[in-house]
């Protein structure tokens, strides 16, 4: 069942999205050669605590971090751990934040640079490529969630940025409804295989978490290690994600997480 949510409640989910993208990109600001995945989870809690919200992310059950962290081959669900960032990699940081009865959730992914990254240009370069169409799918994406669309219409505009720049979407994970719950209804793929129309009408007071999750190689994924959580693409191919929470209005969507 999807849940619309009244004008009071997108206030309070547009307070804790505040909360969220202020954490999140102050984070990314500390994203550098020799800094940890675990001190960048450490800064994530401190900096949600400071400002009166919560992780989001503990109230899963099983999950003990502030942060999922994507490196390299990383597509979601990444634990963070000691391992210090170095040149080069990429990262992506996907972090909630609970206030008041309600959640939001972000992503945003990085390359790792230094001013010492002349050398490696041409491969810089395929990599900025490959993580600008990520975040211009997403917000492609966005620019679809507007009344009288449907779901449909959010995973077209993905699958056509991601697809159309010669990379693969994953298929096995999704988009979702955000609020009380991390992962309400609707899902909201990042592809479309069935009509438009068969999917669900995007209606006013609805409140989604929109992603472009892909790879630089091909779509599958795996489960890596012994930890249950981290997924990787199977090809050990590059990944990206993108998600911002938006509430659907009469006219353009708001971004929550601003």
């Amino acid at each position: 069942m999807i849940n619309l949510k009244t004008k009071e409640e997108i206030e309070i989910m547009r307070a804790g999205g505040k909360i969220l993208a202020d954490v999140l990109f102050e984070v990314l600001k500390h994203v550098r050669v020799g800094v940890s995945e675990l001190e960048l989870d450490q800064l994530a809690e401190k900096l949600i605590l400071n400002k009166g919200g919560e992780p989001g992310f503990k109230k899963v059950e099983g999950y003990k971090h502030t942060i999922c962290i994507s490196t390299n081959d990383v597509v979601v669900h990444g634990i963070p751990t000691e391992y210090k960032l170095k040149e080069g990699d990429v990262i992506g940081i996907d972090c909630g934040v609970y206030y008041k009865g309600f959640h939001t959730d972000m992503a945003q992914t990085l390359r790792v640079s230094t001013q010492n990254s002349k050398l490696k240009t041409q491969n810089y370069n395929k990599i900025d490529k490959f993580l600008q169409a990520g975040e211009k799918a997403m917000w492609k994406g966005i620019k679809a969630a507007k009344p009288g669309n449907r779901i449909g219409d959010i995973s077209k505009a993905i699958q056509g940025v991601v697809e159309g720049q010669g990379y693969a979407v994953v298929r096995s994970l999704i988009g979702h409804g955000v609020g009380k719950e991390l992962h309400e209804d609707p899902e909201v793929p990042g592809f479309l295989d069935d009509p438009a129309l068969e999917t669900p009408l995007l209606k006013e007071g609805m409140t989604i978490a929109i992603e472009a999750i892909y790879n630089m190689g091909k779509s599958d994924v795996v489960y890596s290690g012994n930890d249950g959580w981290t997924i990787k693409s199977k090809d050990g191919s590059l990944s990206g994600l993108f998600e911002r929470t938006i509430a659907i209005t009469r006219q353009e969507p708001i971004i929550l997480t601003k």
